[in-house]
């Protein structure tokens, strides 16, 4: 009796194994990947969360000084940049530090877009305040040079080039310890808050690159959608740009048991760590809320970093600016059409969430059929016409595919590997695209 009990248990075990779930949890076969010990593996096995503490909430940024002082923080630097620092946003920070006896310096030199020039500005004025806590007030530009200055701040004698990512920096790991972080977001679009990245043009080479590691997350970030109310239009529909390619990047990203290498130490595992249940959950919702709201990565450094002379509409600034979110989404129609060969599944379930008609498309038109959904998108909100329309031309393409190359940490996890030649083309067909 017992044997067949056990029979029909191993009977019941195969077939749940063999079927077929369509959910994105289980869509991909993440359990079947063989072996469970790092011994011996060519690629992970395992993927890790490590975000930061949110709280969200319609003017949840009068906590701010509270919780300050439940960390004990006794000399703040307050980081935000010169626009802002009019705006109502850092008033609020202001106002709470004050009334809950906070002291506090404020950095208002944020650059937007950073350097490697003005994070070590940053950097410079965080050692000199010997601060025991940081608020950083605005958006990525803001947050990222906020999470350098605690890490090159709290690491004196480290050299700028030790944490940068490879192939262009070291990659050391962050074995140091960190001041707390608040982070207040006040556009929509980088997550910033949740992260452990630090991006910032590398003038020396044109190119943009990062330091990543989980050690720099922020420690708490506080989430105000009243701060959206003070971003002008082409700020909110860039920002949107970002959530929107963020989201097709992940969801379409190689899978994280297919990236390689495996790491030896935990410690080594990357923050981009590829595709897996819980981020294609967010990815997708991610799509939806953009596809619903809107109307009413490692491509876009170069564009970002290479600008010559074009100045985005309604930004605020003294230097020439290709906004991040538009510098990802002018490459998306011929990065997608590139990569959905690789999970052309994925790719038809982006379009149908933008609103293209994907019943009778067949797998080998997903990448066209995903193009296509983003070209009308991006034309109904008036977006540049590719490439050329920010200033750039075809003599430009052996410049940005250099500036690509280093983007590794990005563009490996793309799921189909690329070339120089594919990178030249990729660059080629996002000169015009309408």
């Amino acid at each position: 009796m017992a044997a067949a009990a056990r029979s029909r248990v191993a009977h019941l075990l195969r077939q749940l194994q063999r079927a077929s779930c369509q959910c994105p949890t289980h869509s991909h076969t993440y359990s079947q990947a063989p072996g469970f010990s790092p011994y011996g593996k060519t690629t992970d096995y395992a993927f890790e969360m490590a975000v930061s503490n949110i709280r969200y909430g319609a003017g949840v940024t009068k906590e701010v000084g509270m919780d300050l002082q439940n960390m004990g923080a006794k000399n703040v630097c307050l980081m935000t940049d010169k626009n802002l620092s009019q705006l109502p946003p850092v008033q609020v920070v202001m106002d709470s530090l004050m009334k809950n006896g906070i002291n506090f310096k404020v950095y208002d030199n944020v650059r937007v877009e950073p350097t490697d020039k003005s994070f070590m500005e940053a950097i410079e004025f965080a050692r000199k305040g010997a601060f025991d806590a940081y608020v950083a007030v605005g958006g990525g530009s803001t947050m990222d040079t906020c999470k350098a200055t605690n890490l090159y701040a709290s690491s004196p004698h480290s050299d700028f080039l030790d944490y940068v990512s490879a192939p262009i920096g070291k990659g050391k790991p962050v074995s140091v310890p960190l001041k707390p972080l608040i982070a207040v977001p006040t556009t929509s679009g980088t997550g910033s808050e949740t992260t452990g990245v630090a991006i910032f043009d590398y003038e020396h080479l044109k190119v943009k690159i990062g330091i990543a590691s989980r050690a720099i997350k922020p420690t708490l970030g506080l989430i105000d959608p009243l701060h959206t109310l003070h971003m002008p239009a082409r700020v909110v529909a860039n920002s949107g740009f970002d959530v929107l390619c963020h989201a097709l990047e992940s969801y379409t990203a190689l899978p994280y048991h297919m990236r390689s290498p495996c790491p030896s130490n935990p410690i080594s595992r990357p923050a981009y760590q590829g595709s897996n249940p819980i981020s294609d959950i967010w990815a997708v919702q991610a799509l939806r809320i953009v596809a619903k709201y809107l109307k009413s990565h490692g491509m876009s450094y170069p564009i970002s970093g290479l600008v010559k002379t074009y100045k985005a509409k309604d930004y605020n600034v003294d230097h020439p600016l290709v906004p991040h979110g538009l510098s990802v989404v002018l490459t998306s129609p011929a990065v997608f059409t590139f990569t959905a060969q690789m999970f052309p599944e994925r790719h038809l379930e982006a379009a149908e969430i933008l609103g293209a008609h994907t019943r009778t498309a067949r797998t080998a038109d997903a990448g066209p059929v995903l193009a296509d959904a983003l070209r009308k998108f991006l034309f109904d909100l008036d977006v540049d016409d590719g490439l050329a329309a920010v200033g750039y031309s075809k003599a430009d393409i052996p410049a940005l595919v250099k500036g690509t190359l280093p983007q590794e940490r990005v563009t490996k996890l793309a799921p189909r590997p690329q070339s120089e030649e594919d990178l030249s083309a990729l660059f080629e067909a996002s000169m015009k695209l309408y």
